[in-house]
């Protein structure tokens, strides 16, 4: 892992320390804040070293081998050969919304995800420009820190929805309830708010930058629009009801549209946006579409 991705999954920790230790204070004073510390400590350890099998896990999604999915797994090895990289694992995900995901810690623990949905929708070109765009992921290493985001705004929303239930019963139950059942309202307010920050905070321009590198990868920035417009107009029409709204920000279009608090903050570029840049990185490859 380079310097910037250790300062930047590094910051991500700390920053995930500090606020679960400043909902404990609020809470119940140094004893919940040093709780949250230890707390935090175990869930960094554990989303590091099983990143995979966590966002795996949220949405049933199955390891398959060659025999299983052989057109599938041939071209997710000729597209990694291409990229340099190692052959990841390959997973389906039974849900009739199409769309992609990467994840794993690393490129070499890594997993690309498609939906049963996904596979129905895309003709081979415009697959290989999705599944293009996930490698670039795993190949600049975007997964693990957008697995902390997703787990790190998950956490936060859980603890915003148990303050929302104690301040509905009035509190915490001692004698300051007045003073915590505002305390558990600006929770439930503020955490969601700051848990989508967090995952807004990952960075759209990584898919852009995931975007060209699908294109290049590939060879057809021309496909790779198809399926991007394919995805949008199926996700709007069948937004993904099961799963984790945190995730957002790791599949290749947000799948959660008009279902989840996630959509206060945008997790991607404008669909429109990304097809132009593809448009302009298609003219430098001496393509036109």
């Amino acid at each position: 892992m380079g310097m910037a991705m250790w300062l930047r999954t590094g910051l991500l920790m700390a920053l995930l320390t500090g606020l679960l230790m400043g909902i404990g204070y609020l809470f119940g004073g140094p004893n919940w804040a040093f709780m949250m510390f230890l707390f935090s400590l175990a869930f960094n350890f554990i989303t590091y070293w099983y990143s995979d099998r966590i966002v795996l896990s949220w949405y049933n999604a199955r390891i398959v081998d060659e025999h299983e999915a052989p057109e599938l797994y041939a071209i997710v090895r000729d597209l990694a050969e291409r990229a340099g990289l190692p052959t990841p694992r390959v997973a389906i995900v039974p849900t009739e919304t199409p769309n992609a995901f990467a994840t794993g810690r690393d490129p070499k623990h890594a997993v690309v995800a498609v939906t049963t949905g996904l596979l129905k929708l895309l003709n081979r070109d415009e697959l290989e420009g999705v599944l293009g765009h996930e490698l670039t992921h795993i190949k600049h290493r975007d997964m693990l820190i957008g697995t902390f985001a997703a787990a790190m705004a998950g956490a936060i929303i859980q603890l915003a929805y148990w303050a929302r239930w104690m301040a509905i019963f009035d509190g915490f139950g001692d004698d300051r309830d007045g003073d915590n059942v505002i305390v558990a309202v600006m929770i439930a307010i503020l955490a969601p708010i700051a848990a989508m920050l967090i995952q807004a905070a990952v960075s759209r321009s990584r898919e852009f930058l995931a975007d060209e590198g699908g294109a290049k990868i590939s060879g057809k920035p021309q496909a790779l629009a198809s399926a991007l417009m394919k995805i949008e107009g199926a996700v709007r029409y069948r937004p993904l009801q099961e799963g984790n709204p945190a995730t957002a920000h790791m599949f290749i279009i947000n799948p959660f549209r008009g279902v989840s608090i996630a959509n206060l903050f945008s997790t991607h570029p404008p669909t429109e946006a990304r097809i132009e840049h593809l448009r302009k990185i298609a003219e430098e490859m001496g393509i036109y579409f």
